[in-house]
């Protein structure tokens, strides 16, 4: 099936036979192996979610007047998200920039799971 990429963006934008983003994330999580390491997993996707709207809440005070992404449209809104989140799960994933909220759960969470 060969689209063209204004009808991708446009099917991007309307979800439209696109895996829901929880769903994708949900199959990621049942697919890290054991229970230890889909807490793990859990415990990041939580830190992610956590960054990436803390990321929106900044860029919501950003004078939005003459950015490098132009004039604000469902396109740039749309881009904006899924570049959060994306920044959002590297800093959840790296042992160095992680603000230590999977961990935290990871730590609180362990004793339960067998």
């Amino acid at each position: 099936m060969d689209k063209s990429i204004n009808q991708v963006s446009t099917d991007v934008l309307n979800n439209n036979g696109l895996v829901n983003n929880d769903q994708f994330t949900l199959n990621r999580i049942k697919s890290a192996g054991d229970k230890k390491a889909q807490l793990k997993k859990i415990g990041e996707e939580f830190e992610t979610m956590f960054l990436t709207k803390m990321i929106e809440t900044l860029d919501k005070t950003v004078d939005k007047v003459g950015g490098i992404l132009g004039e604000e449209s469902r396109y740039v809104d749309t881009f904006k998200n899924h570049v959060f989140q994306e920044i959002g799960r590297q800093i959840a994933s790296n042992k160095y920039t992680s603000v230590g909220i999977a961990s935290q759960i990871y730590k609180q969470m362990e004793k339960f799971v067998g």
